[in-house]
């Protein structure tokens, strides 16, 4: 799997590169020659990891001197082991040391966001549903952090409020309850644009059953407890598509996947993550 580097991610590297450089890089200019190279690797320094963000960490190294050499036999996807090395660079040692923790972060964060992922898929392995992102990602980040989730096996939900029709339970209370929201189903059903989904967040089994009547395509099942997921499944006649959300860990994802639900929305894959540690060491 590989990212395609898009206008809006170049203009992201260098704001990045802009952010961390300032006007110039005051400790390369002074210890280093303008013409010296420099051969180095990048190395995982984690027991275990799934790596993502290799295209983004050349174009960052690339970014700021098109003749650095970047070579691995590496992709996005692989499971790196403590030591590995995930790429040679050669070239201007200027340029690279500069560029070296800009390119390295990139390459943490979005290797601990796939990491997180394929760690929560491991636990649900046997079962039939989905592990899902959330919008719970940093400003300006979310195409890549959405990225890293699938490269993790993971599904992206909405990228965009644009994408899909989602009532939570601001917009519930705002409206007087789900109740209220049945006199107004039918219109937006026929002013929705072919293709749009319909989602409605409910809180307890009450609701849910309100909720099923207007057979949306998704039902949110927010905070429930183990017991009363089941009990909506059970319940779920019409067998609309059933997510859970909402106080998910590895300890207890299993659990949740045994019931029989389709989708799992979990916002530590982004929200919280931990980022990989890897060093890039002149050779």
């Amino acid at each position: 799997m590989g990212l395609r580097i898009s206008k809006d991610i170049k203009l992201l590297i260098k704001h990045a590169l802009k952010e961390d450089i300032g006007r110039k890089d005051i400790t390369t200019d002074f210890i280093l020659s303008k013409d010296k190279k420099i051969d180095a690797i990048i190395i995982c320094k984690e027991k275990e990891a799934v790596l993502c963000g290799l295209d983004i960490a050349r174009e960052v190294f690339k970014t700021l001197d098109k003749n650095i050499i970047f070579k691995t036999k590496l992709k996005d996807g692989d499971i790196l082991r403590k030591n590995k090395i995930v790429a040679y660079l050669k070239g201007k040692a200027k340029k690279i040391l500069t560029a070296e923790r800009v390119a390295l972060n990139f390459l943490g964060l979005l290797s601990g966001i796939s990491t997180s992922t394929y760690r929560f898929i491991e636990k649900v392995r046997p079962y039939n549903v989905k592990i899902m992102d959330t919008r719970k990602t940093l400003p300006g980040l979310r195409e890549l952090e959405k990225y890293a989730v699938k490269v993790g096996g993971g599904y992206n939900h909405r990228l965009r409020l644009d994408e899909m029709i989602l009532i939570k339970d601001n917009h519930l209370k705002v409206k007087g309850g789900i109740n209220n929201l049945v006199k107004d189903f039918k219109i937006l059903r026929r002013k929705l644009s072919k293709g749009i989904k319909i989602e409605i967040e409910v809180k307890n089994i009450e609701e849910f059953k309100i909720a099923e009547k207007l057979n949306p395509d998704i039902i949110m099942l927010d905070n429930m407890d183990l017991a009363s997921i089941k009990e909506v499944v059970k319940l779920n006649r019409k067998k609309i598509k059933l997510e859970v959300s909402g106080g998910v860990s590895l300890n207890n994802i299993r659990d949740i996947a045994k019931t029989g639900i389709d989708m799992i929305s979990i916002g530590s894959l982004t929200d919280s993550v931990e980022s990989i540690d890897f060093s890039l060491e002149v050779l």
